[in-house]
């Protein structure tokens, strides 16, 4: 198994392997041959998100996709949201297992939840490092709404 950082969200402790790239978006990036790069939810995203149970893709796989366009929609316990891009690039494939049974997102992390995959330049991407410095600029932001929104 890969080496591991974390990062701790109150009681809760993300795990990040370091074997990845991250994304500002929290996603976790896998690199492989010929410039593909397989995507999925981090730790501290899944948590944030808590059992995802619906996902749907709006682009056919084979489209050019430009970085931070959107891609999907997910619905969980907490939140819906729009999916974008972490990268520019192509298209390879979505798992569509997910479509199916999306609760590998929240059981597999790192493994059967991938989302999706990517070819192209994959340089925006972070380093776990930058990638935990990232995290902890946006809890630190995650708290104060947080206790705005208590304190309203």
């Amino acid at each position: 198994m890969a080496a591991s950082q974390f990062f701790s969200m109150g009681e809760y402790r993300a795990e990040f392997p370091t074997n990845r790239l991250y994304a500002r978006n929290h996603m976790w990036g896998q690199l492989f041959e010929n410039d593909r790069v397989r995507f999925g939810f981090s730790a501290y995203a899944v948590r944030l998100l808590q059992d995802v149970y619906f996902l749907e893709w709006i682009v056919p796989t084979g489209a050019p996709l430009a970085e931070k366009q959107e891609i999907g929609q997910i619905e969980s316990q907490k939140a819906e949201a729009s999916l974008y891009t972490p990268m520019a690039g192509m298209l390879v494939r979505f798992n569509d297992t997910l479509l199916r049974d999306p609760s590998a997102i929240n059981v597999d992390t790192y493994g059967a939840g991938w989302l999706f995959e990517i070819t192209g330049n994959h340089d925006s991407l972070l380093t776990p490092d930058q990638y935990l410095k990232h995290l902890a600029m946006a809890w630190e932001i995650a708290q104060k709404t947080i206790k705005g929104q208590m304190n309203q």
